[in-house]
């Protein structure tokens, strides 16, 4: 099915939040993220399908399930956004979007964000009877969240990470999951396997040795990244215990790596994907309190990200 997603373009100014401010004045990807959703919410509100109204009048949840940003330019917590938000064809359930972030610099705009965005409606069958779905929003609606994915048996005994890290170059998790990473009564939200990713990538630093703390005393290097991307597969719920692992998968000369994240939950002895995702990294040095530059990976980094430095452990718990 191709459908073309609700609405004419629309408009609107975000200013990133504070809390994404982690390192001296820059904003991070995952509160990048955060502006692009706010702006396909803006868009659906002003085309009268806000999520409050939806869920309320309806029993539709609005779930953003795939966002593929890529950074062009570094957002500082004081900016001021413009986000355009288009409709864009598009194949399987779910309304598409493409969004731009431009932001003022030295008295003109300038193109810092461009991501590509999936919402789908999803039915919360909880509660009392609902009305129809706005003829608008009717094609978007679904049952289940996601396309599904490869399902991993478990033998009896074994060890789910273990089975998922075993031979590779990867970093393995194993994770409650809060009720503060859900909407909608019990799911995790887009934003929750956001802030997953940010965490494993900082505890599979800290476990090759090149921590991000440590790297920022002795080096002044931080972490930087061009372009990210998560897809929810399937429905992770509140109390379950997700799986994640993150599995470096290219190294480009020393400028840049790619790594990807996948996450489970176990389900009768069957480990079910949930997301899905691939981030790229490069490391820059802090210049001033305003400005960085990207740097080339040493040894020590570059041992770290191929699993030189010390064994691959491949599993945690947090």
């Amino acid at each position: 099915m191709s459908v073309t997603a609700v609405g004419e373009a629309t408009r609107t100014e975000i200013r990133p939040r504070y809390e994404g401010s982690n390192i001296c004045t820059w904003i991070g990807f995952k509160h990048v993220n955060y502006m692009v959703e706010e702006a396909v919410y803006d868009h659906l509100r002003q085309r009268g399908l806000a999520a409050g109204d939806l869920y309320e009048r309806c029993g539709l949840g609005v779930d953003i399930t795939d966002v593929d940003t890529k950074i062009l330019t570094a957002f500082h917590i004081d900016d001021l956004a413009t986000a355009t938000v288009r409709p864009a064809p598009g194949k399987g359930d779910g309304a598409r979007f493409t969004v731009e972030l431009t932001v003022e610099r030295e008295g003109r705009p300038v193109k810092a964000v461009t991501s590509k965005v999936a919402v789908q409606l999803r039915l919360d069958p909880r509660g009392h009877s609902v009305e129809e779905p706005p003829a608008e929003a009717a094609p978007f609606v679904v049952d289940r969240l996601g396309r599904g994915g490869e399902p991993v048996p478990v033998p009896e005994g074994a060890d789910p990470l273990g089975l998922l890290t075993e031979g590779r170059n990867a970093f393995g998790w194993a994770w409650r999951i809060p009720y503060f990473y859900c909407h909608f009564t019990e799911r995790v939200q887009m934003s929750g396997y956001l802030r997953q990713m940010e965490e494993v990538v900082d505890l599979f630093l800290e476990d090759r040795g090149v921590s991000i703390k440590r790297l920022l005393d002795e080096q002044d290097w931080i972490p930087v990244v061009p372009h990210s991307r998560i897809e929810i597969l399937d429905e992770a719920r509140m109390e379950e215990t997700l799986y994640t692992v993150y599995t470096v998968e290219s190294v480009f000369k020393r400028l840049t790596y790619t790594s990807r994240m996948d996450c489970y939950v176990l389900r009768d002895g069957v480990l079910v994907p949930t997301a899905t995702g691939r981030i790229t990294h490069g490391w820059a040095v802090i210049g001033n309190r305003r400005d960085w530059s990207l740097v080339d990976f040493d040894d020590r980094l570059l041992d770290g990200l191929n699993g030189k430095a010390g064994a691959i452990t491949g599993r945690g718990t947090a």
